[in-house]
């Protein structure tokens, strides 16, 4: 059996190594079209700011170790443009020499990832503008960063407040533009306000409701330029967003959505016999809001490739779906989220109850306690568990992970009263935060 995967990083090698494991006369192909495999994007602020000392740290498996120990032939600057689906072959080039490449497939996993939005704005390929999402974006950076004093960063999300606490650790005056009204967002307003506070506290000047329109400069950029004015700075970063890397399927027949990620089924088959899809450049089941959706995070990209690669081998998996968890350091905060925002919940015209609290992050009595903010979503009628979103300094983790186990298993408010959770006063009180607030509903 020929498996031919595209994309060498965390749903193509997780897809390699199922097949690896559960055929063993498979002979795999990864097509990567960079020239590192298998690591850990959501590392590379940490690389930036110094926190990881080095880019090498953030890699998995080496290709050597991939094509030595475990026979898989691994590619490296081998981009793909076309996929024949009626002859199942895929074609492309190698970006270093320009020659065309076709290998053939009998089972096929796209598991391409997705790309950093940038927009045709004016100026936007003046150096001293950057994008965050590979090992050469991470190194373009570090090098560009020894003259910068002034570093603005454009969005508010999850690398764009991340980079903001880097470039601070690094000394540099940082600037954030936001076009909408708050960081963030993927919390409601009411919680964001902790956000803003932080980044204040922390001296990140905060640009809210401003769209950039364009940059100026001789040859790097020393302007952004807004709907309503001008910042001088001297290094740019782009985050706002990003966009599945699947715009050469289109010819393919092969189903997308609006925003280009790739319809999948549990089984990680797309609408093409015999292909597959997997990550970030593909649409995931959300179990609270019984949708497809794309929230595109690493740990969502390990599972869909490990299911996609067992199903390809004969060993049938489904991925259950997700419910939309994440966390974030934004300096001395962490911010998590699980579930429903009441945005999410408004737009699905869901009937809902929200309950707020504050609470200690550990027993009141015992020393060095941090207040916690937390706020859950519950459906109106059912009681069900919709959304929970908790921002705090100490003990955020725990609770979100509470969370999202209660909303993984469509729990009610109330059952979380029931849950036989971890107390000792330096970890908590005896009742836990979130079954503090389930006591009040």
């Amino acid at each position: 059996m020929r498996y031919v995967i595209i994309g060498g990083v965390a749903a193509g090698m997780s897809a390699a190594m199922e097949i690896f494991r559960t055929d063993s006369s498979a002979e795999i192909t990864v097509l990567e079209r960079g020239e590192v495999y298998s690591y850990g994007q959501c590392g590379l602020p940490y690389v930036v700011d110094g926190i990881i000392p080095s880019i090498d740290h953030v890699i998995a498996r080496s290709v050597e170790t991939f094509r030595e120990k475990y026979k898989i032939n691994a590619k490296v600057n081998t981009e793909v443009t076309d996929v024949d689906v009626e002859q199942q072959l895929v074609s492309g080039i190698h970006t270093e020499t320009k020659e065309p490449f076709q290998v053939s497939y009998d089972r096929l996993l796209i598991a391409t990832g997705s790309d950093p939005i940038v927009p045709e704005w004016e100026g936007v390929q003046l150096d001293g503008i950057h994008t965050l999402k590979t090992l050469p974006d991470t190194e373009n950076i570090m090098k560009d960063l020894t003259d910068v004093k002034q570093a603005t960063i454009v969005g508010g999300g999850y690398v764009g407040l991340e980079m903001a606490e880097s470039f601070k650790t690094l000394g540099k005056e940082v600037r954030l533009i936001q076009r909408g009204e708050q960081l963030a967002n993927i919390f409601d307003t009411d919680m964001a306000e902790l956000i803003h506070e932080e980044a204040s506290h922390q001296g990140i000047e905060v640009i809210l409701g401003e769209s950039v329109e364009g940059f100026a400069g001789n040859k790097r950029v020393d302007t952004v330029i807004t709907d309503k004015q001008s910042y001088q700075t001297d290094m740019v970063l782009l985050a706002i967003g990003i966009r599945p890397n699947t715009g050469f399927l289109k010819e393919t027949g092969i189903h997308r959505n609006k925003q280009g990620a790739i319809h999948v089924n549990a089984y990680m088959d797309t609408s093409v016999k015999n292909i597959y899809a997997a990550g970030d450049c593909a649409t995931q089941y959300h179990i609270v809001k019984q949708l497809d959706d794309h929230i595109p995070l690493g740990t969502t990209s390990n599972k869909q490739g490990r299911i996609a690669g067992a199903n390809m081998a004969g060993n049938p998996l489904t991925f259950k779906g997700i419910v939309g968890t994440s966390i974030v350091k934004f300096f001395d905060l962490t911010l998590g989220r699980a579930g429903l925002t009441e945005k999410e919940a408004k737009q699905l015209n869901l009937p809902y109850k929200v309950q707020t609290t504050k609470a200690n992050s550990h027993a009141g009595y015992y020393p060095g306690r941090e207040t916690l903010h937390i706020k859950i979503l519950f459906h109106k009628e059912t009681n069900q568990l919709l959304g929970g979103q908790v921002i705090g300094q100490k003990g955020v983790d725990k609770r979100i992970d509470v969370l999202a186990t209660a909303l993984y298993n469509q729990m009610t408010v109330h059952q979380l009263l029931d849950l036989d959770l971890a107390y000792a006063p330096p970890y908590n009180g005896v009742w836990d935060p979130v079954q503090q607030m389930a006591r009040k509903v």
